[in-house]
């Protein structure tokens, strides 16, 4: 319901009721017909239910993330990283705009403008995509009319912005590095970059890995198991850890181990007592980058050039990451040629052709001829970088 209230000598307002039955005003014209019409078009809206209340798009992007926080229903980790980036880069631009006031334009420029500040593309496009995320809520909400963010269309092409090669290990290389590991670090670190290298389970569903969910026989065949609901471990950006889902429902998986993983496993679990497969050197749960920093760094891109360091290591990889770890046993299995639903199954891919997904399935001839390949892989590893003390232990 809408009607018309002179506020002045020459002004008119148009008042309305809104859903909650409060009661709402839009002041400024300056003729009763054209608060009249403006009236009727608003009832218009309403019986529709196309209108908007205006008042709705002066609340501030601020205001809005109050009522926005309380409905994400996101884990932990996402909520905090989304946090980080309103708290560091959203709200100190936004947070005292208009939701109605947020215009493409704006946003675009406030992208350039970042980029301009080192920021690399792929990280200012993710902050565009949050606040587009926000304002898209808030346009289902009815505070503004649509999510006025537009994917960018113009501006000059930038070839330098390739996303770079990811760097990949062949198998005496990951061995090496395993080695250097065992030898800085401890045996614990060692196991666990020879077990990423030789399965490609992600660092999350390996730190997370129970002794009960890893099976390991007396004839040296074995499997792991990533369980679909506590199968990976999870760490928030404060620092929490705790056992979780895997990252996709295809995650959950069957991974089968080579003969000379399933001795090297055996072994290791011989030498501690904890539920987790795979601890710190002081029995504790794994951290990133913790890993990376005490182990994974010095033992890929070694430490000749830190004179103080008590051992000396040798560059093997430089930059290899942990996932590089999983990059490279999926380019060991395209090199062996293992069919394409094979490398999904152990992976944890989802292929994209759903007739694919359907009629495609893995006889056990691939399986034993893709594990064959990995201890093939493993066999040669061992003869080219030579015999290591902490491995005769498997």
């Amino acid at each position: 319901m809408a009607w018309v209230e002179q506020s002045g000598s020459n002004h008119w307002r148009v008042r309305f009721r809104r859903d909650d039955a409060t009661i709402g005003s839009i002041p400024g014209f300056r003729s009763e017909k054209a608060a009249q019409d403006h009236a009727n078009d608003l009832e218009s809206d309403q019986r529709r239910g196309t209108w908007l209340d205006p008042t709705g798009g002066r609340t501030t992007l601020e205001e809005w993330l109050t009522d926005w926080w309380d409905a994400l229903d996101v884990d932990t980790r996402t909520e905090d990283n989304y946090r980080s980036i309103v708290r560091n880069h959203i709200t100190p631009h936004w947070g005292d705009t208009a939701l109605a006031d947020i215009t493409n334009l704006k946003v675009q420029a406030w992208a350039k403008q970042l980029r301009a500040g080192r920021l690399s593309p792929v990280t200012v496009a993710g902050f565009v995509k949050l606040l587009s995320q926000i304002l898209t809520d808030a346009a289902e909400d009815k505070l503004i009319t649509a999510n006025p963010i537009r994917p960018r269309r113009r501006g000059r092409r930038n070839h330098a912005a390739r996303i770079p090669e990811k760097v990949w290990a062949q198998p005496a290389e990951v061995l090496h590095i395993a080695d250097q590991v065992a030898a800085f670090y401890g045996p614990v670190g060692a196991v666990l970059v020879i077990t990423a290298g030789w399965t490609g389970a992600r660092w999350g569903e390996l730190t997370g890995l129970q002794r009960h969910n890893l099976h390991l026989f007396d004839d040296d065949t074995g499997f792991l198991v990533i369980d679909p609901q506590n199968g990976a471990l999870h760490e928030s950006a404060g620092g929490k850890l705790w056992l979780g889902p895997p990252k996709t429902d295809t995650s959950a998986r069957t991974i089968t181990l080579t003969p000379s993983l399933v001795r090297l496993l055996r072994a290791h679990l011989d030498n501690h007592v904890h539920p987790h497969v795979f601890t710190t050197p002081e029995g504790a749960l794994q951290r990133r980058s913790n890993f990376s920093k005490r182990a994974l760094r010095p033992a890929a891109d070694g430490n000749l050039n830190q004179p103080r360091a008590v051992l000396r290591l040798q560059s093997v990889k430089p930059g290899l990451t942990f996932h590089g770890l999983r990059h490279s046993h999926k380019t060991w299995m395209i090199a062996d040629t293992i069919p394409e639903i094979a490398q999904s199954l152990r992976l944890g891919h989802i292929l994209k052709d759903p007739v694919q997904r359907t009629y495609s399935h893995v006889a056990p001839e691939v399986t034993s001829r893709l594990l064959q390949c990995l201890q093939d892989r493993w066999d040669k590893a061992v003869v080219d970088v030579g015999d290591s003390s902490w491995r005769r232990m498997a």
